[in-house]
């Protein structure tokens, strides 16, 4: 069969975009399919640790370019209105999903990657190569990247182990004008869930809370849960109340899955969000995402190039590595989550934060990365 493309991506997310510039500044043949037009928003945290800026710049994306918030502080608080606060260890910066996926989707088209808009519906492996079913054509690829974010209906084909499993989070994001520290990340606990709040282009606020949704249920419409619920914590209370709304509602996404994914299923690598996700307090989700695609294409050249010998050889380099980046983090996020879950806890980890405050950075650390070192095994 006549192949469309050496390696077809599904998802132009973070994930999906990086990857096919980085196949693309290698001469390797590009079609990625998303089913969103550019540019759109996202239910996001919109913080990116400094730890992928190395990368960034090696792949020529003058990220400053884009005016981003420059982040060096970090906030966090109870429900009750307890605070702490620390120096992040490596920074990073804040900038929408609005403006830097639209960045990355006309950078992939100008290093010469193929972008169509369309929702892959299935694909079938057969022959040592892919037939990707869209809801419009049929694509050959000799290899598949899902980068297609947290939940989709692939998942469900593939039979997917955390499919089986119902999430009881709900995700809300918006953006804000408002008077906040433009340097500074804040995650701040209340009943049931948390929110993180930070400063992105323009000097907008980004304010994305994760709820459990036996909570959220029991009020009639966001703006009565925020009032009700998160107004508990009187710095969001001060924060919500004192700044203006600038999307029409709210986004919102249900359904969010922290169980542990297969980051290799039915041949497909799994990159970003698709490959497991990062409870969103340790504000690390966009590095992992853009650092998975660092390490599935630099192993996807080796092999392009015969570093690698087998597909198998691959698939095994590509698992065993992200969990080697991953894994802990992850599970750091887990116990964290847990945590700050119940309120009783959230307030004795503070509490003792509080009266041992160089623990916090450390903790920080667990959740995040070294800056990452340029690709060179291809």
């Amino acid at each position: 069969m006549k192949l469309d493309a050496e390696v077809i991506i599904i998802g132009g997310g973070l994930a999906g975009l990086v990857s096919a510039i980085h196949l693309r500044k290698a001469g390797i043949d590009v079609l990625l399919i998303e089913k969103e037009n550019y540019p759109h928003h996202k239910v996001c945290g919109e913080y990116i640790s400094n730890e992928v800026l190395p990368y960034l710049d090696w792949l020529a994306l003058p990220i400053q370019s884009l005016k981003p918030a420059i982040i060096d502080k970090f906030e966090l608080s109870t429900s009750s209105g307890k605070r702490i606060c620390a120096t992040l260890p490596l920074g990073g910066f804040g900038i929408s999903r609005y403006t830097l996926d639209y960045f990355l989707y006309e950078k992939a088209k100008e290093n010469g990657a193929r972008i169509i808009h369309d929702n892959v519906i299935d694909f079938v492996f057969e022959a040592n190569h892919f037939v990707v079913h869209t809801a419009n054509t049929v694509y050959a690829g000799r290899m598949v990247l899902g980068a297609y974010g947290k939940r989709n209906l692939l998942d469900q084909k593939m039979s997917r182990n955390f499919m089986q499993q119902k999430s009881p989070w709900l995700a809300v994001k918006a953006h804000y004008k408002g008077a906040f520290d433009a340097n500074t990340v804040a995650l701040h606990h209340f009943k049931g869930g948390y929110c993180g709040v930070s400063t992105i282009e323009n000097g907008l606020l980004n304010v994305c809370y994760l709820a459990n949704y036996a909570t959220f249920k029991n009020y009639k419409n966001i703006s009565h849960y925020q009032q009700q619920v998160l107004y508990k914590n009187p710095h969001l209370k001060a924060l919500l109340s004192d700044s203006q709304l600038q999307f029409e509602n709210p986004l919102t996404i249900g359904q969010i899955s922290f169980a542990p994914k297969e980051q290799v299923k039915n041949h497909v690598l799994m990159i970003g969000d698709t490959a497991g996700l990062i409870h969103p307090l340790c504000g690390n989700g966009m590095s992992m995402a853009i650092h998975s695609a660092q390490i599935c294409v630099t192993l996807l050249i080796a092999y392009f190039n015969g570093n690698l010998t087998s597909r198998a050889e691959l698939e095994h380099k590509y698992q065993q590595q992200w969990n080697h980046k991953f894994k802990a983090r992850l599970q750091t996020g887990k116990t964290l989550a847990s945590l700050l879950s119940k309120e009783k806890l959230a307030q004795i980890l503070v509490n003792g934060l509080a009266k041992f405050p160089a623990l916090l950075p450390h903790i920080i650390k667990r959740t995040h990365g070294k800056p990452l070192t340029i690709p060179t095994c291809e």
